[in-house]
């Protein structure tokens, strides 16, 4: 039951979290209203229709590495085109190989046209929390930048890559700093994910 828990633990501090800057617009004349998604606005359809997933996580203790190393963890992602084409919305469920839940995250992603950037608010289902984060499409990758708090109060900055992007599958990768970027740990979460279905049923 204690691995169990710590494992899952694990898995809920490292699904996708981020802090996003508010817009002040104080002073600010109002922005003109853009109706039309922009082309922009695709750049997230990767994520539409349905993935199964193998997700890879440090294992959580040494005991934990001397009996066998990180544990077998399975997962699905399932995406929808969402808000008049500016974004996606998606839903992200990691579990353990006996099918034990761990995490169920739902996120939309919206492009914006002012920014220039995707914002995304996420919901940590199980524990309740909003978290939101700020991300860019480059060279055929998707690196989101985050802020967050871990269970022990800790602050830390999250950088998020989706790489190796085709229709048939991708890659994600979180990494984690503690000191405000000055150095990194890598693969705290790591997932291949590969195409089950075009469309996702909700």
């Amino acid at each position: 039951m204690f691995f169990h828990r710590t494992l899952a633990t694990v898995v809920l501090l490292a699904v996708p979290a981020a802090l996003t800057a508010q817009h002040d617009g104080a002073g600010a004349a109002p922005a003109r209203t853009q109706t039309t998604a922009p082309r922009e606005g695709s750049q997230f359809d990767f994520l539409v229709g349905e993935w199964e997933l193998v997700v890879k996580v440090p294992a959580p203790s040494l005991a934990a590495r001397l009996h066998g190393g990180a544990p077998k963890l399975v997962g699905s992602w399932k995406g929808w085109r969402a808000m008049d084409g500016y974004g996606v919305e998606d839903e992200l469920r990691i579990t353990d190989a006996a099918g034990n839940r761990l995490s169920l995250a739902k996120a939309l992603r919206v492009y914006d046209v002012g920014a220039r950037h995707w914002s995304s608010t996420t919901l940590d289902v199980y524990r309740a929390r909003f978290s939101s984060a700020t991300a860019e499409f480059k060279n055929g990758e998707m690196h989101q930048t985050s802020k967050g708090t871990d269970q022990e109060g800790k602050a830390f900055v999250q950088r998020t890559r989706f790489y190796e992007i085709t229709p048939a599958g991708f890659r994600f990768q979180q990494d984690r700093s503690y000191d405000d970027g000055k150095s990194w740990t890598e693969g705290v979460l790591r997932i291949e994910a590969k195409r089950v279905a075009p469309t996702a049923a909700r």
